[in-house]
């Protein structure tokens, strides 16, 4: 899509931001080297890094960071937190200054996990400086509930997945007191982001086909995370601790421009009053990805821009989203159409009643970090 065409559809896009992943560089060196974008790049890393050095109380300095690619770990998590919202933030500048291509023009925008946080600010909710200084102060504490943390995927191969029969089974193991475990993210009605301590995870595989069905399969990821969105936080007293920062936070006064759906809810919810309250629900409740997909397209959005370094987790879903109806839309004759229907029966159930769903395959996907550099500025 060039230039022209990008701006023409900013009335019919929405912007989406991604939030921490083990990975975090992306292209962002090859957009700080830029001829132009570099200046901007540079600008916003060195303001990021005097925020979080203020924070933490250790020197950082990202644009070193950036140009020896050092990729971000969880030891340096805090680092990785200041440097996704500052490039997501130079993005939407580079955008703006030289392709005439205004975020606010958008008729929506949403965020995984931090992208929410910064989706708000990009929409003038609250500055940058401000915005991550809560997430920051916090940082330590979330990486210590990360170590003996372990992420899962808990996926069906079949009917969609029992989201209370899950939640049911996570909490008469959380009753046993050796360690928590609960949802962090519902991706689709097939497919859950599980997170527990210990053997949390051991104890759920070892019950889950009586409990919630004989179809499906955990598969454990090996990196390790904040458990941020689960209940685990509340050992360290983390949503309480935000919501109290959160009263001297400057601004959260004004309704977000363009509306920003949050993954807390599932909906766009945001309002001039509200915005404190529903980020104390993102630190500890799941992030309801699968119903932001769905809103994204039942409101009959064309382009989703994915703004950040290396976006990953929302592009995948809808690509998954997408490949799954496409070949469902196609199965239509034959014994293999039919083998290709019946494993995808979660897809069946929900269809009928989300026939918006249908729509995933029109979508237009944008990594605006490629963009950027495929599209020399005019």
């Amino acid at each position: 899509m060039d230039p022209s065409a990008l701006r023409s559809q900013l009335p019919n896009a929405a912007f989406a931001f991604r939030g921490y992943n083990v990975t975090n560089l992306g292209r962002t060196p090859e957009l700080l080297a830029h001829t132009l974008y570099g200046p901007i790049v540079a600008d916003a890393l060195r303001r990021a890094s005097t925020v979080c050095e203020k924070a933490i109380g250790r020197p950082v300095d990202l644009v070193a960071r950036v140009v020896e690619r050092r990729e971000t770990s969880l030891e340096s998590y805090h680092e990785a937190v200041s440097l996704i919202v500052a490039v997501e933030q130079a993005q939407l500048r580079i955008l703006n200054r030289f392709f005439r291509a205004d975020y606010r023009d958008a008729r929506l925008a949403f965020g995984y996990s931090l992208g929410e946080l910064a989706a708000l600010v990009a929409s003038g909710v609250f500055d940058e400086a401000d915005a991550v200084q809560i997430p920051l102060l916090l940082s330590a504490d979330c990486v210590a509930l990360a170590e003996d943390a372990v992420m899962a995927v808990l996926f069906s191969r079949g009917d969609p997945l029992s989201i209370a029969g899950v939640r049911r089974l996570c909490l008469g193991i959380n009753q046993e007191g050796r360690g928590v475990i609960g949802i962090s993210a519902i991706l689709a009605p097939n497919s859950i982001l599980l997170m527990g301590q210990g053997d949390t995870l051991d104890r759920f595989r070892s019950r889950m086909r009586e409990s919630i069905g004989s179809g499906v399969a955990l598969r454990e990821n090996r990196d390790r995370w904040p458990p941020l969105h689960t209940p685990i936080m509340w050992q360290k007293a983390i949503p309480d601790r935000a919501a109290h920062l959160m009263h001297t936070l400057p601004g959260g006064l004004t309704a977000p421009h363009p509306p920003v759906l949050s993954l807390a809810t599932g909906l766009v919810s945001y309002d001039e009053v509200n915005v404190r309250e529903t980020i104390h629900r993102w630190i500890d409740q799941p992030q309801r990805l699968w119903d932001a997909v769905y809103q994204v397209l039942a409101l009959g959005i064309a382009v989703v821009i994915h703004v950040g370094p290396e976006p990953n987790i929302i592009p995948a879903t809808f690509r998954r989203l997408a490949d799954n109806v496409d070949a469902q839309t196609r199965a239509s004759l034959g014994l293999r159409a039919l083998s290709e229907i019946a494993r995808r029966t979660w897809l069946g159930a929900v269809l009928p009643r989300r026939t918006a769903l249908l729509r995933a395959p029109r979508i237009i996907h944008i990594r605006l970090e490629d963009w950027l550099l495929d599209h020399p500025p005019g």
